[in-house]
C-alpha cells in the first residue's frame, strides 16, 4: 500500500515556513540545517606584477559570483562577509617562470592568519594554495596577499578562464 501526503507548506510550531513546493516538483528550504551564504568566487582576468620583496594584495577583479554581494571587486579587492559565525576562504594564486621563494597569504582586517611558502631554485611555473578557517564578526574582512624573491618583478597570472587565479570564501553551517 502507497501513501501520499500532498502540500505546499511545512511550518514549525511558530508558523514559519520550513519548506515550500510551487506545485511543479521544486522546493525552497527556509532555515532547514542552513544556508552557505554569503559566498562569491573572483578570480584574475589578467596578470598582475608583483615587484620583488614586496608584499602586494591580489587583484580579483572578476566576478564568478557573489551571493551576498559582500565582494569588492573593484577597489579593495576583499571579503566582507558581514555576519557572526564560522567562514572558509581558500584562493589559488599561479606565477609563471619562477626561480626563488614564494609567499602567500590570507590577511584578516589586515593582519595575516595563514601563509604558504615554496622555493623552486629553478625557472618554472609554480602554483600556490591556501585556505582557512575563521571565526568573523559582522565587520571582518578577507584579502590575499603575495611576495616574491626572485629578483626582479614577477606576474600572478590572471585569465578569463578562471583555472589560474582565484579566491573564494562562504559560509559554514553550524
Amino acid at each position: 500500500m502507497t501513501s501520499i501526503i500532498k502540500v505546499n507548506t511545512i511550518q514549525d510550531a511558530g508558523g514559519n515556513a520550513l519548506l515550500t513546493s510551487n506545485g511543479s516538483g521544486t522546493i525552497t528550504t527556509n532555515n532547514i540545517g542552513g544556508q552557505n551564504t554569503p559566498a562569491f568566487f573572483a578570480s584574475l582576468s589578467s596578470n598582475q606584477s608583483i615587484a620583488h620583496n614586496t608584499t602586494t594584495k591580489i587583484q580579483f577583479n572578476s566576478e564568478l559570483y557573489d551571493v551576498g554581494s559582500c565582494y569588492d571587486n573593484s577597489s579593495n579587492y576583499r571579503w566582507t562577509p558581514g555576519f557572526v559565525g564560522k567562514v572558509f576562504i581558500g584562493y589559488q594564486l599561479h606565477s609563471g617562470n619562477h626561480t626563488d621563494y614564494g609567499y602567500s597569504y590570507i590577511y584578516k582586517n589586515g593582519t595575516k592568519i595563514q601563509q604558504s611558502v615554496f622555493y623552486t631554485g629553478v625557472d618554472v611555473d609554480v602554483t600556490m594554495l591556501g585556505f582557512a578557517t575563521d571565526v568573523t564578526d559582522a565587520d571582518d574582512y578577507y584579502e590575499i596577499f603575495w611576495k616574491q624573491t626572485k629578483g626582479s618583478s614577477a606576474n600572478i597570472q590572471g585569465n578569463t578562464d578562471r583555472e589560474k587565479t582565484f579566491f573564494y570564501g562562504y559560509k559554514i553551517i553550524e
